[in-house]
């Protein structure tokens, strides 16, 4: 991780605290070939249940940082199925999953994260296209990240995460109807997060963000960032302006 975002990684001892969201790289399952979905997920209907809808999105989460993780710490995670709730959108028929989960060491809890999946219908080629929001103009930081495929595939392969549509062109254009390869949820997220902590320079106790629309390989994505008092509001936007992600970060006083 430190590798993939341009740190020092000599920094990171044991003994050392792990940076916030960096628990990312850890618990990840080991899933056989042969229970792999087309998609590249895991099969549903083991953990997660069997949903029938083709697309499968992040749709935002939250984390709540309660104690630090030092490197080399003993941790474990637990997770549950907090809801599972079928909705009609604009596109059609989709469904809401939010998970828990609590990861511990030997101290106690030290994150309770919670994720919302979204699962739909591939969108119809004359789907109007949903309202764009657009940032602040008052914000207090901004900072260009600009994603490659190579990106993608280091950040794939550091959370084991199999979906084709981060990698596998062809799927991602002809099956699923996106018009590049998409960018990691999680890893906006965790752009996102890194970036208001240079600025702030505090230790974030709290974290909330939201996925509005996809960003793609090989196009600049703009963070972006307005504090007042103890939080911190922060966009993730895309080349033509709009915002694809929003955030909030509330910081330890």
């Amino acid at each position: 991780m430190a590798a993939l975002l341009d740190r020092d990684s000599e920094q990171f001892r044991i003994g050392t605290v792990l940076p916030e969201y960096w628990h990312w790289i850890y618990f990840k399952p080991v899933v056989a070939q042969s229970l792999v979905g087309t998609d590249g997920h895991p099969r549903r209907g083991t953990f997660l249940p069997p949903i029938d809808l083709p697309r499968r999105m992040w749709a935002g989460g939250r984390l709540q940082f309660l104690h630090p993780i030092e490197i080399g710490d003993e941790i474990e995670r637990k997770t549950e199925i907090l809801s599972v709730e079928e909705k009609d959108g604009r596109s059609g028929k989709l469904v809401v999953l939010k998970l828990r989960h609590l990861v511990s060491n030997a101290s106690g809890p030290c994150v309770d994260e919670q994720q919302d999946l979204v699962y739909c219908e591939i969108p119809k080629p004359d789907q109007p296209s949903r309202q764009q929001a657009h940032p602040p103009d008052d914000v207090d930081w901004q900072e260009t990240f600009i994603p490659n495929t190579v990106i993608l595939f280091r950040f794939s392969a550091l959370t084991f995460n199999n979906h084709r549509i981060h990698y596998d062109y062809p799927y991602v254009t002809q099956v699923e109807g996106y018009r590049g390869l998409v960018v990691h949820g999680p890893l906006t997220a965790l752009l996102l997060l890194e970036a208001a902590k240079r600025h702030a320079k505090k230790a974030p106790t709290l974290y909330r963000y939201r996925a509005i629309a996809p960003l793609f390989n090989d196009e600049p994505i703009t963070l972006a960032g307005r504090t007042k008092e103890t939080e911190t509001e922060v966009w993730a936007i895309g080349p033509t302006g709009a915002v694809a992600m929003q955030g909030h970060v509330s910081w330890q006083t």
